[in-house]
């Protein structure tokens, strides 16, 4: 038998809608800090939930949630990105079309000249800079934690966080 049930609770491990209650916020606004479309972060949204309830029946340890969520979630993440990437050639245009959709997003708070200029300067980093900032920075993870979810050590997710945090700065003050 699974370690969870629809709709109740096997062995202590919470049920998929427990899952989907305490994670639901915080997995899609890091999605959609990644693919910055609300459109985008809905679609990724619901592979990354359909792919957590499919395997939640695996999980064997509730300890790992929080990271096998998101690992998940960046995987979806990266597949998508992938798919942009593909259709724009190259990383130089993989940036301008996600300056292009915060741009166009009516989802954006625009009076926020600030928030508004973070998030261009987050999406003007490389992939690896973007998803190490966005999980220690906005969703507070540990590096171990942001290890276990995207396979790197500890020590390059440091170099990437504090490379991100340059750049970001650099940016801010031009």
């Amino acid at each position: 038998m699974g370690l969870f049930k629809i709709g109740r609770q096997v062995d202590d491990m919470p049920t998929f809608e427990a899952v989907l209650k305490q994670y639901e916020r915080p997995v899609y606004w890091h999605i959609r800090r990644m693919v910055v479309s609300h459109e985008d972060a809905q679609d990724v949204m619901q592979e990354t939930f359909i792919r957590v309830y499919q395997g939640l029946e695996k999980l064997r340890k509730k300890e790992m949630l929080k990271v096998w969520v998101y690992r998940i979630a960046t995987n979806e993440c990266l597949r998508h990105l992938a798919k942009v990437r593909e259709r724009a050639v190259s990383e130089v245009c993989e940036e301008d079309v996600l300056l292009a959709r915060l741009t166009a997003s009516e989802y954006v708070d625009f009076d926020d000249v600030a928030g508004v200029r973070l998030q261009k300067a987050i999406l003007r980093l490389s992939q690896q800079e973007r998803t190490v900032f966005n999980m220690r920075y906005y969703d507070e993870m540990s590096y171990e934690e942001i290890g276990e979810v995207t396979g790197s050590n500890v020590s390059t997710l440091k170099v990437a966080y504090h490379h991100a945090k340059e750049k970001i700065k650099k940016e801010l003050l031009k």
